[in-house]
C-alpha cells in the first residue's frame, strides 16, 4: 500500500468513526490512529474489508491489551464475500455449481477472523444489520464434523442463528469479519 493509499484508506476510516461514535464511546481516534499507523499488515487486511464492502469501524477497545476491534458495519453481509461455501471440505465436496471460494480461506487471506454468534449479537446491539441477508459465523467443530455451519440475520427485529450444509452457498449470504488492531 503506498502512501496515498493509506491516506485515503485512514480518512475514510476516520470519517466512518466520527459519524458512528455510539459504536465506539469514550474511544479516541488520535489512538486508533497511531496503533494503525504501527501496523501496516492490519491497514492492508482494513483496505480487503473496505474493497470488499465491509465498512470496517472499531466496535470494541479492549483496554487490558490495548486493542481495537474493527467489524464490517455495512448495512448487509459484504458484497464482495458472498456466494461462498463455508470451507474449503465443503468447497470441494461440491461435485457441480461450485462457487469461486469458501468463506473461511478468504477471511484468512485478508487476515481477518470470521464473526463468532456472540460477536454477531454484540454488532447488533449496535445498529440493525442483515436484513436481507445472512452471514457465516464460526462454527463448532462438532457441528462442522457432522457437514453444518452456523449463519445468523436479523428478520421480525430479532437476531436469528440457523445452519444449513457448508456446501451450501446462496447470493444473500456472505460473513462479518473482525480486525483486531
Amino acid at each position: 500500500m503506498d502512501a496515498k493509499q493509506r491516506e485515503t484508506l485512514l480518512g475514510t476510516l476516520k470519517s466512518r468513526f466520527e459519524t458512528n461514535m455510539g459504536r465506539h464511546k469514550d474511544v479516541d481516534w488520535s489512538k486508533v490512529q497511531a496503533r494503525l499507523e504501527s501496523s501496516p499488515e492490519k491497514l492492508r487486511s482494513l483496505a480487503e474489508m473496505e474493497s470488499t464492502g465491509g465498512e470496517p469501524d472499531v466496535v470494541l477497545h479492549d483496554r487490558e491489551n490495548g486493542e481495537f476491534i474493527f467489524v464490517d458495519c455495512s448495512a448487509e453481509s459484504p458484497v464482495g464475500r458472498r456466494s461462498l461455501c463455508f470451507d474449503r471440505e465443503s468447497l470441494d465436496s461440491r461435485k457441480e455449481n461450485k462457487p469461486t471460494g469458501c468463506a473461511t480461506e478468504l477471511a484468512a487471506a485478508m487476515g481477518v477472523e470470521i464473526l463468532t454468534e456472540q460477536q454477531y449479537r454484540a454488532l447488533q446491539e449496535l445498529g440493525t444489520f442483515d436484513t436481507k441477508t445472512s452471514s457465516w459465523v464460526q462454527t463448532p467443530p462438532a457441528i462442522r464434523k457432522l457437514g453444518g455451519a452456523l449463519f445468523c440475520d436479523r428478520r421480525y427485529d430479532c437476531v436469528f442463528l440457523y445452519h444449513n450444509g457448508a456446501q451450501s452457498y446462496y447470493a444473500a449470504r456472505g460473513f462479518r469479519g473482525a480486525l483486531r488492531v
